[in-house]
């Protein structure tokens, strides 16, 4: 190729779902969230199991909503767990591409439904896992936390321009 050739076709740039899947979390830390979210599968599965054994129609809602959230857990985290089901990589590859505040809002959002419209220690406890997965993610959407010598330098050049407008006032007075 020519560099006639290389003005007409630049570089192809990087795809914004490569970069919105890195966020600057670790390896560890996304591996963290997956476990917990296999985690809040089970016991949110088991817990939605355990509250549709009643005659009240708001658990058994409660706990359909709760294995639903699990389903939706294991599909997003773990799909893996899902190969009956034809589409379980499509949607675990769309849901790697949403942001970390997404996936916290909902994560948590699923969480909190069946808790509103069954207040059980059941669906409590049964949400915990789920509920703390999107707060995992929320934490990782916030970034990561600064250096001390940063700060530091950031303190001492605030420190400074307060006393040079400090001594520009006092010039000016007199």
């Amino acid at each position: 190729m020519s560099s006639q050739d290389d003005e007409q076709f630049p570089a192809a740039a990087p795809e914004p779902a490569a970069a919105s899947a890195d966020e600057g979390m670790t390896w560890w830390y996304r591996w963290l969230c997956r476990i917990a979210g296999v985690i809040g599968g089970m016991s949110c599965a088991c817990a939605g199991l355990w509250n549709c054994v009643t005659i009240n129609p708001l658990n058994i809602a409660a706990g359909v909503w709760m294995m639903l959230n699990a389903f939706v857990l294991f599909l997003c985290e773990a799909p893996f767990c899902c190969q009956f089901i034809e589409f379980a990589n499509a949607v675990s590859a769309r849901a790697d591409r949403l942001r970390a505040w997404q996936k916290a809002a909902f994560y948590c959002g699923m969480a909190v439904f069946p808790v509103m419209l069954s207040l059980t220690l059941t669906t409590l406890f049964g949400n915990a896992v789920a509920f703390a997965t999107g707060v995992l993610y929320g934490l990782s959407a916030l970034g990561k936390k600064g250096d001390a010598i940063s700060y530091a330098r950031i303190h001492q050049q605030q420190k400074q321009m307060d006393e040079e407008k400090l001594t520009g006032t006092l010039e000016g007075q007199a």
